[in-house]
């Protein structure tokens, strides 16, 4: 058995299969994907299609799956004149800013699904889980798919609302628990100074993984249990 984590996918279908492919992952195995699975690319609901049917890939929410809830109530509705005259500011918002951050791909993907299969893609998005807290091989991490908003080190995981782990970037050269490791997805690490493009860094008892697959870039993996990293071809 072996532990993985992944995330920011960005629907790279094809980088997500070619890293199950190359860690030959199995039912033994676990495997996290951290957020961001779906928009950019073309390929998201495809992703969670996949992840759904298999026991051992615990999903977690990513601002991109959230922004993706707010608008699913009014996209699974029949639009008529009627539906559209009656649609509220804040909805209308919703829509306009998940367009701009990419996710038009995933809606036009989204309407393809029959209605079962729109209702069990929904069914799916609401189990995702806001973090996990996990042991390996001894050491303790928390996987998030960003950083902390209202951080305090004495404040419990279960008491951080959800949009305060979603949408801010954390400081990678801070270190936010002496005894585990954060892994966290959201910002490529061709952003964080330090960091090689496009690979997984590792400092400051932090574990950062968005390899801008989003961006043109990578989908990175880690093996938990040795540190390996895993990257698309």
């Amino acid at each position: 058995m072996a532990v993985y984590v992944m995330s920011d996918l960005h629907g790279n279908y094809e980088g997500f299969m070619s890293i199950l492919e190359q860690i030959h992952f199995s039912e033994a195995d676990e495997l996290y994907v951290d957020g961001d699975i779906v928009d950019r690319g073309r390929d998201g609901i495809k992703i969670l299609q996949y992840m759904m049917m298999q026991p051992n890939i615990y999903p977690i929410i990513g601002n991109h799956e959230y922004a993706l809830m707010q608008v699913l109530d009014f996209v699974t509705q029949e639009i008529t004149e009627d539906a559209i005259s009656k649609i509220d500011e804040k909805t209308l918002q919703n829509i306009i800013e998940y367009q701009n951050i990419g996710g038009q791909v995933t809606l036009d993907e989204f309407h393809k699904l029959s209605k079962e299969e729109q209702r069990d893609i929904i069914e799916y998005l609401e189990e995702f889980a806001a973090y996990e807290k996990i042991s390996v091989n001894g050491k303790e991490f928390i996987i998030i798919h960003a950083g902390f908003i209202n951080f305090k080190p004495e404040r419990k995981m279960e008491d951080y609302q959800l949009y305060e782990l979603i949408f801010k970037a954390p400081n990678y050269e801070r270190v936010y628990f002496e005894d585990k490791y954060l892994v966290t997805g959201h910002l490529p690490t061709r952003a964080i100074y330090g960091a090689k493009p496009d690979e997984i860094f590792i400092a400051n008892n932090h574990i950062a993984i968005d390899c801008a697959s989003g961006y043109g870039g990578k989908v990175g993996c880690i093996r938990l249990d040795d540190f390996k990293c895993f990257y698309s071809m």
